[in-house]
């Protein structure tokens, strides 16, 4: 180390966030304040929804059936939009879907407010929401490391995480009471709102057009897209822990019933905030993970106790020790999405980053998606409590089995990583 470089941040500094790149992008600011804003709306509706169909259905299944709707635009356009990302400008992408799901947000309002609300509206907003966000989030994670500079891509993941467990606490937190006090109504009608926000912030970022290596949108481009994926293993080993542990252990879609056999329905608000609380808590003390290099060990790792702690949640009869537990896993699940994250944007190149988002996409929806459908169907036959519990302890396992199929995963080491070094050229040349 020089004379004049910087000191590294110690003691309660260097548990803090790094707000380095908050303070070097103005793009980075305003599109985080988008995403917080709209978050927000977002996890409302998120509570709202199944709390509509639980009332409107009194099934488990029927609720659990959100996923099934929402799987195949998931797979479709989870895919396609990942080649929309590295062929078309990603603000425009981004303007356009926010202001999609704003719309949807307006049929769910109209539906709420009928005298004798519809349950098939549900189903068909649930599967376009679906299909707007998965041509939404490959432009949008494909726009990160565009817009940060490649050292602070480690911080910026976290800041993001921060964001996003902001409103994932206040958003269920507000809807639990919103919904039991003012009505279903005014939790749509707010999500409404937050989406016209975000896109007045969103229009003001730089453009982002497509690269000049970037293919065009075709059947052909996503095939290139996952051809690299395969050939990169320790790329593959983050796609399949994640996809393993949100479909073997999420348990949310079981969260209204949950709480009704607990004899606690007060806490059905407070289950939903407890996941994204606890990812909130890891983001507030993030500063320790830009100074961690085997990020593969560590989505292993918070994967594998992400399921024990779901499986603790699902054995306790104590309505607050399944929250506590609850907020642990939201903890663990923010641990491993921080790192896939720096591995995701640290490694891939500019040209292949809107398909590779596509993929990215799929290893983190799909799972929670049909998740929701085996958590429905286990607990129609064995109970809603084992089918929570059953699921941590097989997602354990998995997870577990999954690192010995996979060495590279935990071999891997940004400081040395080949790919990692070509990304890093690769920014430093397009500076110059």
């Amino acid at each position: 180390m020089t004379d004049d470089a910087p000191e590294p941040p110690s003691g309660l500094r260097a548990m803090l966030p790094d707000l380095a790149p908050w303070r070097a992008s103005r793009d980075f600011r305003r599109l985080w304040y988008a995403g917080l804003i709209s978050n927000f709306g977002s996890f409302l509706t998120f509570v709202a929804l199944p709390v509509q169909l639980k009332e409107l259905t009194g099934s488990a299944a029927a609720v659990g059936a959100i996923g099934a709707v929402e799987l195949i635009p998931l797979l479709v356009f989870g895919l396609y939009g990942g080649a929309l990302a590295d062929a078309w400008d990603k603000r425009k992408l981004i303007v356009w879907t926010e202001a999609g799901q704003g719309l949807l947000s307006v049929a769910l309002l109209l539906n709420a407010l009928l005298p004798h609300p519809a349950v098939w509206p549900l189903y068909v907003v649930a599967a376009l929401s679906s299909a707007l966000v998965s041509v939404q989030r490959p432009a949008l994670d494909s726009l990160w490391p565009r817009i940060v500079a490649h050292d602070h891509l480690p911080a910026a993941a976290s800041l993001n995480s921060f964001r996003w467990t902001v409103g994932g606490v206040a958003g269920p937190a507000l809807a639990g009471v919103v919904v039991a006090y003012a009505g279903l109504g005014w939790a749509y009608g707010a999500d409404l709102l937050t989406f016209a926000v975000s896109v007045v912030l969103v229009v003001r970022i730089a453009a982002s057009p497509a690269s000049h290596e970037a293919a065009k949108p075709s059947l052909k481009a996503i095939a290139e897209g996952a051809r690299y994926a395969w050939g990169r293993k320790e790329l593959l080993g983050t796609y399949a822990v994640d996809l393993a542990a949100m479909f073997l252990a999420m348990p949310l879609a079981l969260l209204p019933f949950l709480a009704d056999e607990l004899d606690a329905d007060w806490s059905l608000g407070l289950m939903y905030a407890s996941v994204p609380l606890g990812a909130l808590l890891v983001s507030l003390v993030s500063g320790w993970t830009t100074r961690i290099h085997r990020h593969g060990r560590m989505v292993v790792l918070s994967a594998a106790l992400w399921g024990l702690a779901i499986a603790a949640a699902g054995i306790m009869s104590n309505v607050w020790l399944v929250l506590l537990f609850l907020t642990v896993a939201g903890g663990c699940d923010m641990v491993s999405g921080i790192f896939r994250g720096i591995m995701w944007n640290q490694t891939i190149p500019d040209e292949l980053r809107g398909r590779l988002a596509g993929i990215e996409l799929l290893s983190y929806s799909v799972g929670p998606t049909v998740g929701q459908v085996r958590a429905g169907g286990f607990a129609s036959y064995w109970g809603v409590r084992t089918s929570v519990w059953s699921g941590g302890v097989l997602c354990a396992g998995a997870v577990g089995l999954l690192a010995l199929c996979l060495p590279k995963l935990m071999t891997y080491d940004a400081r040395t990583d080949q790919h990692a070094a070509q990304v890093r050229d690769q920014r430093a040349a397009a500076q110059v």
